[in-house]
């Protein structure tokens, strides 16, 4: 009798183990998509089609400042051509960002991006960024980055200041789709 009572308690434990691992595997992509929806944490990998046309609001300007962060721990600078642009909501517009690799070998790199205040990354639109992809980038060479955005002119009127930035981090290898799932 205490036999049975026994398997049945390890059976409960094990499904129990097994609803906890397949729950933590979950809680990734559930972060990701409440993240995207809500506009927390400042996350903003959306891409635009580069064909959408927008009505710009020339009544207001709002200013976009770049930050750079090097979390490569390499011989490496990583800066914005400018510190900020102006822009009209709607009004499409180009920065770039540099890379000097002092390094005597290539390195592999990949930037994730942050809006702050986190409400305004819903209304930040990239229609290219080198955040998109996997860069490499030569031995003792520098590179240039290139960032297509607008602002959705349904920005809300109190945000007036954007704060864009950048967190450059190394790759060992490249990374897939295939390998995050």
């Amino acid at each position: 009798m205490q036999t049975v009572s026994h398997a049945k308690l390890v059976t409960r434990l094990l499904a129990i183990v097994f609803g906890m691992f397949a729950f933590g595997f979950a809680l990734v992509p559930l972060y990701d998509v409440f993240c995207d929806l809500t506009g927390i944490n400042g996350r903003s990998v959306q891409r635009v089609d580069t064909q959408i046309q927008t009505l710009v609001d020339e009544s207001r300007q709002v200013k976009i400042e770049f930050v750079t962060l090097d979390k490569t721990g390499m011989q490496t600078d990583f800066k914005p051509k400018v510190a900020y642009v102006e822009v009209h909501p709607g009004e499409m517009k180009e920065v770039a960002f540099t890379v000097n690799n002092l390094k005597g070998s290539a390195q592999l790199v990949q930037a994730i991006p942050s809006v702050s205040p986190g409400q305004a990354s819903l209304y930040l639109n990239k229609t290219e960024c080198f955040c998109f992809n996997q860069q490499s980038i030569a031995a003792q060479a520098t590179t240039e980055f290139k960032l297509k955005f607008f602002i959705d002119k349904d920005l809300p009127e109190e945000i007036k200041v954007l704060t864009l930035a950048y967190t450059l981090y190394p790759l060992e290898q490249p990374v897939t789709t295939a390998q995050v799932l």
